[in-house]
């Protein structure tokens, strides 16, 4: 914990201009292969790459761009990236990765391939990327949502539990004006979603104190038939409002199909049920994969632990639908304006655990690190936090 709060860093999203180049990398020999780190040549540090020889950068998707959540979202930086750079870089990806032990092999496809940077972006992954920051010692690797650091090995992600908050707000008015039960479908009993379902609770119960939030696992992160019959079995409990944090937009459509409410989760995903939709939390991961590809290019990358927000724009809130009142987005945007100045942080406490307790005292606010520790729920939310 000491080691990952002595690297924690906060970067400066970058503007993005150019033009693409792109492989969408199907196969490639497993054999290993380590890669020369990324270092200048003669002339201007990065000077080196060029549309005949350019910089591979590649990418480890969980999901399919497809999806129109979380693998979407990467995909969108990832093109940022190709248009930044134009030719000078190049970018590979590999979908619907498990995680387990067949990242290991993808790892050593897009090695083989010639990538000097790997992006790989779900939290499964982490152990396959301990061992392959050690087996290639010349490539650099990144990991979304992680939490271990090494030489050549950074971590990346952000304060999505601040958006998550606000969309819970959104969601409470709109219990208010039902039974105050909302249903939330989540992926794993893990601190990510813990923490999610906890501020989205909080942010709910600002607006509709008596808000309850029912949790189902799916234990998945993209599985829109599991997903339809989660949000089902909460729609057949009775709840009046919809929300999720999962990769596919599937428990909208299932509000849509009862006309309730509801929030997303990593993608602007209204267009799958206009009528139903609130707001989401969204990831805007272009500016930090072009960061990081210009300083691996330029052999200024160093490892570190980077934690996003609202304030820098890396978290940002979907745009809210037409069943947002006034009143709802006035309320929501001035706390986000509250979050993003530093005067108000979601886990200050007091905050109460599931039975009642004090689980973050009066004045106390919980750091980052703290964060991806939580084991609880807060009060109000129906569920068990291991699952």
């Amino acid at each position: 914990m000491n080691r990952m709060k002595q690297v924690l860093a906060v970067f400066v999203a970058i503007t993005m201009a150019g033009a693409p180049a792109v492989v969408n990398l199907s196969a490639v020999a497993a054999s290993p292969m380590v890669v020369a780190p990324p270092m200048a040549a003669n002339g201007a540090l990065g000077s080196q790459w060029t549309v005949k020889n350019p910089f591979k950068v590649g990418f480890i998707y969980v999901g399919a761009p497809s999806d129109a959540g979380w693998t979407h979202a990467h995909d969108v930086g990832r093109l940022e990236v190709q248009k930044y750079f134009g030719g000078r870089v190049e970018t590979l990806y590999k979908e619907d990765v498990p995680e387990g032990p067949q990242c290991a092999q993808v790892i050593t496809q897009l090695v083989n391939a010639g990538a000097k940077l790997i992006f790989a972006t779900s939290y499964g992954y982490q152990p396959e990327l301990v061992a392959a920051a050690a087996k290639y010692p010349g490539v650099l690797f990144e990991q979304a949502t992680g939490t271990t650091v090494s030489k050549t090995l950074s971590e990346y992600y952000g304060a999505g539990e601040d958006g998550d908050f606000l969309s819970g707000m959104a969601a409470g008015a709109a219990a208010l004006t039902g039974n105050n039960k909302i249903g939330f479908v989540a992926p794993y009993p893990i601190p990510e979603c813990l923490r999610e379902v906890d501020a989205f609770t909080m942010g709910a119960q600002l607006m509709d104190p008596k808000a309850t939030v029912q949790v189902v696992w799916t234990n998945t992160w993209f599985d829109p038939a599991t997903e339809r019959q989660a949000a089902e079995s909460l729609v057949a409990d009775g709840v009046s409002v919809l929300a999720d944090g999962q990769d596919s937009p599937t428990t909208g459509q299932v509000a849509a199909a009862h006309s309730l409410k509801w929030t997303g989760y990593d993608s602007n995903q209204m267009s799958f049920a206009p009528k139903s939709w609130l707001t989401a939390t969204t990831y805007n991961w272009g500016p930090y994969y072009i960061q990081e590809v210009k300083a691996a290019m330029d052999g200024t990358w160093k490892a570190h632990f980077w934690y996003g927000s609202l304030a820098n724009n890396f978290v940002v809130m979907a745009p809210f639908g037409k069943a947002v009142s006034a009143t709802t987005r006035a309320a929501v945007l001035a706390k986000e304006q509250q979050i993003v100045k530093g005067t108000f942080n979601p886990f200050t406490g007091p905050i109460y655990g599931q039975n009642g307790k004090v689980v973050v005292a009066k004045g106390v606010t919980l750091s980052v690190m703290q964060k991806y520790s939580i084991t609880w729920f807060v009060k109000g939310v129906l569920g068990n936090p291991k699952g």
